[in-house]
């Protein structure tokens, strides 16, 4: 039988710098998949030796590669323990991982509600404590603007940041929301960014959504409408709901506010496939553009019932993500204006001037929201204009790095 740890190669995974009360600073490993049970940290100066496992060098090779990158010997054993350490954790493509990840899938695919995975983490997951925190810290921190929206509510973009950071950004959008949703509206369109890799272009879920204030159900018509439409199976990559995020925290902010009033749900993630990889217009990749056609068919078909909520964040940058030292002040004000015009083309519902201005600099500024807002703004009805209701810079107290987001309504 074949090695498996003799080309070791890292799966696709979030890494991260962080600082650490042992290490000083680590190389964190996150799964967004959700296969691995847990984050696995790595002594910062090591992190060239993750680097360096692509699944073409061998365990000689690596220490070799990384010495050179480092300045200092590495050992052979060194690299082997790691290695075997990440491989117990899941964090690398072996025999091991697809076993455990055809179990994960396989048990997901299997259940019929989706649970409410980061309760307790990103947000209380008490009932009554959530209830309050969004009540007291987002929505009564929001501006009473009254008829602000100055037409019909068709959307929203919101933060996917846990609540604690982005409390404020949530209190606007959800607060503009909890003034001005149209009583008609029945059908939620939520459309969110995978932290995990993506096989296919956008990926939706058929099950309930869980919270700790109840759950939301899907609108099992509009998925069957969407995957019979689509050129790709759009439940391929179903499984990357499980542990993602960017709608979770939609639903929670959804569940306190519709109350009694009923109401589905349509959950995608979008990552848009090769267009964003490959920084193409995504109305060029035929089976990206089948799907888009597809929400936009699907939107215009419920009319006044529906409304897009797009849960997405705008910059990452800083030591966390990469970068070798924080911005300055004047770094900031640059990031702030480029933000801005990404901004302003949301307000101008221009979905194609949008994409192509984030795809730009996506290596740098790593917009995370691309997939989501890029689609919203294609699916809202073509009236639709957009207003800031605000924007921050979330700044790490620590070592400084970035998370930057906006809050928009749409209106029609």
């Amino acid at each position: 039988m074949p090695n498996p740890h003799a080309h070791p190669r890292l799966r696709p995974i979030e890494a991260i710098f962080v600082p650490h009360p042992t290490f000083g600073k680590a190389l964190l490993l996150r799964d967004g998949e959700g296969i691995a049970p847990s984050p696995v940290a790595i002594r910062g100066d090591l992190a060239p030796i993750v680097s360096c496992m692509d699944g073409a060098s061998s365990m000689d090779g690596i220490a070799r590669r990384a010495s050179r990158i480092i300045g200092r010997m590495i050992d052979v054993a060194l690299v082997s323990r790691i290695v075997s350490e990440l491989d117990a954790a899941y964090m690398l493509e072996t025999p091991r991982y697809q076993a455990r990840r055809r179990e994960v899938v396989a048990a997901f695919a299997a259940a019929t509600e989706r649970p409410a995975h980061h309760a307790g983490g990103a947000y209380h997951g008490d009932p009554d404590e959530l209830a309050r925190y969004i009540d007291e810290a987002c929505l009564q921190k929001a501006p009473r603007e009254g008829g602000a929206t100055h037409g019909r509510m068709v959307g929203l973009c919101a933060p996917h940041m846990d609540l604690w950071r982005a409390a404020e950004g949530y209190g606007h959008a959800y607060g503009a929301l909890a003034e001005a949703l149209p009583p008609e509206v029945d059908t939620f369109f939520l459309l969110g960014t995978s932290h995990a890799p993506m096989r296919q272009p956008f990926a939706v879920c058929d099950k309930r959504f869980a919270t700790p204030l109840g759950a939301l159900e899907p609108d099992h018509d509009a998925l069957v409408f969407l995957a019979s439409q689509s050129r790709f199976d759009v439940r391929e990559d179903e499984y990357l709901h499980k542990g993602e995020h960017s709608l979770e925290l939609q639903v929670i902010f959804l569940r306190h506010l519709l109350g009694d009033r009923p109401a589905r749900i349509v959950p995608v993630l979008c990552g848009l496939g090769d267009a964003q990889a490959r920084g193409r217009d995504p109305q060029k990749d035929a089976r990206a553009e089948s799907f888009l056609a597809a929400l936009v068919e699907l939107v215009e078909r419920r009319g006044a019932r529906s409304f897009l909520i797009a849960g997405a964040d705008l910059a990452h940058v800083g030591p966390r993500f990469g970068d070798p030292r924080p911005l300055d002040a004047a770094e900031r004000d640059a990031l702030q204006a480029r933000d801005a015009e990404s901004i302003r083309l949301m307000v101008e519902h221009d979905a194609s001037g949008f994409f192509s201005q984030v795809a730009e600099d996506l290596d740098t500024r790593r917009v995370c929201g691309l997939g989501p807002i890029y689609t919203a703004l294609r699916a809202l009805p073509g009236s639709a204009t957009g207003r800031l209701l605000h924007y921050t810079q979330c700044v790490d107290p620590v070592e400084g790095s970035i998370v930057s987001h906006a809050s928009l309504a749409f209106v029609a």
